[in-house]
């Protein structure tokens, strides 16, 4: 039998500062920590995958990067898309554009912690 990937089972932005990253997912996003995490890293009680915020791993140069991620889409699931949007854009983070219609519902991306481009969408 021939060994197969099922999908993903875990994600993880790297991030130079954790605790900062980790308080932007806790306060504007409502994201709760796992009861555990390994050293340098903050994992997420999400759900079906869990997310966490880790520091680089060894040979990952952050500070060279000007969009950490470029090329990756990570997607966030929501009850509600607009509130969020309106909570985000009160606290001062940089959301490209409006709430829009999506296949998937109502959609929109934002600027997250370090410059990662995050999109959100359901409600």
């Amino acid at each position: 039998m021939t060994a197969a990937v099922e999908g993903p089972d875990f994600i993880a932005l790297q991030v130079t500062d954790v605790p900062a990253a980790a308080a932007f997912f806790e306060r504007l996003l409502g994201l709760r920590r796992a009861p555990a995490s390994p050293p340098g890293a903050v994992v997420f009680a999400t759900s079906p995958i869990p997310f966490a915020v880790r520091e680089p791993l060894p040979g990952t140069d952050l500070t060279g990067a000007c969009v950490p991620g470029l090329g990756v889409a990570l997607w966030l699931r929501t009850d509600d898309a607009p509130e969020l949007h309106a909570r985000l854009v009160a606290a001062g983070v940089e959301v490209a554009g409006p709430v829009r219609d999506s296949p998937f519902g109502p959609t929109f991306t934002f600027t997250g912690p370090e410059g990662y481009r995050l999109t959100v969408h359901g409600g």
